[in-house]
This record gives structure tokens, C-alpha cells and sequence, in this order.
């Protein structure tokens, strides 16, 4: 969930593709270690552990690109400490989500966030969103229906709260969006995990159970294979257009429905595959509207450039 650098310097989709899908593997290996640390801590201290690690990653890639100064100074520090205290909040009731739900009912709630960006793009960006888009919003709603069936089963509550996860990613990636216009993706992933990881380290000792050994060793897991994750997907968008690989993360669900099954004896009911189905469909059909939507501007803008 951090933010890559978003420039390709090579063209080489086929490895942007594979690292992708194995990134999305790596991810869905991550939650279940969650969901297995989730019985006996809570998120604040898991979540503390992950961002001593992922804020070192961050501070490493920045440093790379140049002083580390660089990186701390943005040109919308407030909107870079709402942004990142919004993932905060998703990465919290994502971690709480999969302790209560099986990973891949999880994860197909969650693949509902594209779907609340481009609604939010409306009413926030105010971007132009066509009745096609829209009616992919509407079907995506129909899908979440399908998964809750509320009514005729017990609503549970880890679904209301990876919707909220869902809705609060959304609402990061709308916030990404604006602060992408003034600042780096270097200094948008330093400051993720320095607030990340200043909010836990208040946060962790009032929810601090002394971990066991085999805790530990999940606890340092978690964040060293979190950061491996980000940084095979900063790599993929290093020599893949963002275009190309985004419905590829979409494997992350195949991946946390077969991990869940072999690790936790977890398989989603029919009617949960049907509405995950119609979900992924519907985000599928937005990404590539977008794209189509993206080639046409593109078009016009280069025979306005021609005929000037």
C-alpha cells in the first residue's frame, strides 16, 4: 500500500507482469502470518513492527536517490500527514478485518476500493464519470450484496469492517492523487512510514504483550517480506506502464483464497465467488475504460500539438 515510484525507465512488461503476480503472492503470504499473529496481539503492536521495518525501507530507497533531507520536504506537508494517517487507519482495520474474516473473504471486499475511487473521484476531483463507470460502481454494489447477503444471514462484522478498510484506501489513493502533483513518490513513502511509525510507537505499549519466540520471529517475517512486497512492485512499475500491471493485482485474491484454503482450511461459499466475481468484473472494466478514456486524451492532445 505504499506508494512506488511511478516512472518506467525500461520497457518490459512480461517481467513487470511476473514480479506482480509475485508480489501479490508475497502479500497474500504476509496476511496470513497477520491473521495467524492476530489471535493473541493486537494491531497497534503488529502494526508497530511493520513500519520499523517498512519506514528503514522507505529511508534506504530515499537515501539512494539522494540526501535524505530531499525527502522530508513537501510541498503539502499537511495533506502528506492526512494521507498517510488514512493508511494508517486502513492498514489497522484491514489487520482487525482479517482477524475475524477467512483471508479471502477479506480480500474480496477489499477489491471493492477501485470502485470507491472512482466514485470519490467524482464527488471529491470532480472528474468526469461516465454512465459505463458508473453502472461498473452499481454492479460492484450488487457483487458486495452478494458476499453480506444481509437479511439472510448474519451479518458479520469483519465484513463491515473491511468495507470500512476498503473505503478508507480509497480515500488514500484519492488523497495520493493530489499530493502526486506536488511531491516525489520518494518523499510520499518516507513520510508513510515515518507517520506510520510514530503513531504505533505511542500507540503499541498500552497494547503490548510480550511476544514468544516463534511471535518474534512472525513479527520481524511480516516486515521484511511486507518491504520485499513494495519493492518488487516499485521494480515491476520501474520497467511496466502502472497500466498495464494493475488488473494483475487483482491476483492477490487467487492468492489468498488458495493460502487461506491450504493454511487455515478456509474456502470461500458459492456465493462469495460469485460476488468477488462480479466485483473483480466490474473493477476490470473500469481499469479499462480508464485506459481507453487515457489513449483518447493522449490522441488529442498530441493533434493539438501537431497542429499548433
Amino acid at each position: 500500500m505504499a506508494d512506488p515510484v511511478s516512472h518506467t525507465s525500461d520497457n518490459n512488461p512480461v517481467r513487470g507482469i511476473l514480479l506482480t503476480i509475485v508480489a501479490m503472492v508475497v502479500f497474500a503470504a504476509h496476511d496470513a502470518v497477520i491473521k495467524v499473529l492476530t489471535v493473541e496481539y493486537s494491531a497497534p503492536q503488529i502494526l508497530w513492527v511493520r513500519f520499523i521495518f517498512f519506514s528503514a525501507f522507505a529511508l534506504a530507497l530515499a537515501r539512494r536517490k539522494g540526501p535524505l533531507i530531499k525527502s522530508t520536504k513537501s510541498a503539502r506537508p499537511l495533506l502528506q500527514i492526512g494521507r498517510s494517517l488514512m493508511l494508517l487507519l486502513d492498514m489497522i482495520l484491514f489487520v482487525v478485518a482479517v482477524g475475524l474474516l477467512p483471508l479471502a473473504d477479506t480480500h474480496a471486499l477489499m477489491a471493492t476500493f477501485p470502485l470507491m475511487v472512482t466514485a470519490l473521484s467524482a464527488v471529491i476531483l470532480r472528474e468526469y464519470v461516465g454512465v459505463r463507470r458508473w453502472l461498473a460502481v452499481g454492479a460492484c454494489f450488487v457483487g458486495v450484496l452478494l458476499i453480506l447477503r444481509p437479511g439472510l444471514t448474519v451479518l458479520q462484522p469483519g465484513s463491515l469492517v473491511a468495507l470500512a478498510a476498503a473505503f478508507a484506501f480509497a480515500l488514500y489513493n484519492i488523497m495520493t492523487r493530489i499530493v502526486s502533483r506536488h511531491d516525489s513518490g520518494e518523499v510520499s513513502l518516507v513520510y508513510v512510514g515515518v507517520v506510520g511509525l510514530v503513531v504505533t510507537s505511542f500507540a503499541a505499549p498500552f497494547f503490548w504483550v510480550w511476544p514468544t519466540t516463534n511471535a518474534w520471529m512472525m513479527l520481524a517475517a511480516i516486515g521484511v517480506v511486507g518491504a520485499s512486497a513494495h519493492f518488487l512492485l516499485i521494480t515491476a512499475l520501474k520497467v511496466a506502464p502502472a497500466s498495464v500491471l494493475q488488473p494483475f493485482n487483482y491476483t492477490l485474491l487467487l492468492a489468498a483464497t488458495a493460502i487461506g484454503y491450504i493454511v487455515f482450511g478456509h474456502f470461500p461459499d458459492h456465493w462469495t465467488m460469485i460476488g468477488a466475481s462480479v466485483i473483480v468484473s466490474s473493477g476490470l472494466y473500469v481499469i479499462q475504460r480508464e485506459y481507453v478514456l487515457g489513449r483518447k486524451k493522449s490522441v488529442a492532445a498530441g493533434s493539438e500539438g501537431h497542429a499548433n
